[in-house]
């Protein structure tokens, strides 16, 4: 009788030291998984951050200007061009 309990008792223990093992095993994968996508969000944040000072770049004023004035040929009008309409 004593030999089928610690025959149980040793099964019980190699079957509880393989899921520890598994536990462990997943922690690390799922570790490591994190880590990746920490550091991809670390990337995507400086891309993010980038790309609103480029943002910020192309639609200053005086670009914007620039440009009008160069490519379009834009001008302001003369005071005598405006005319000023009221209700």
């Amino acid at each position: 009788m004593t030999r089928i309990i610690v025959a149980v008792l040793v099964l019980a223990n190699i079957v509880t030291a393989i899921g520890v093992v598994n536990a462990r095993h997943q922690h690390r994968q799922l570790f490591v998984q994190l880590t990746r996508l920490e550091h991809a969000r670390d990337e995507l944040n400086i891309d993010f951050g980038r790309l609103q000072l480029e943002q910020a770049t192309w639609a200053e004023a005086n670009r914007i200007d620039q440009i009008a004035r160069t490519r379009l040929g834009m001008k302001f009008p003369e005071t005598a061009d405006i005319v000023v309409i009221r209700p």
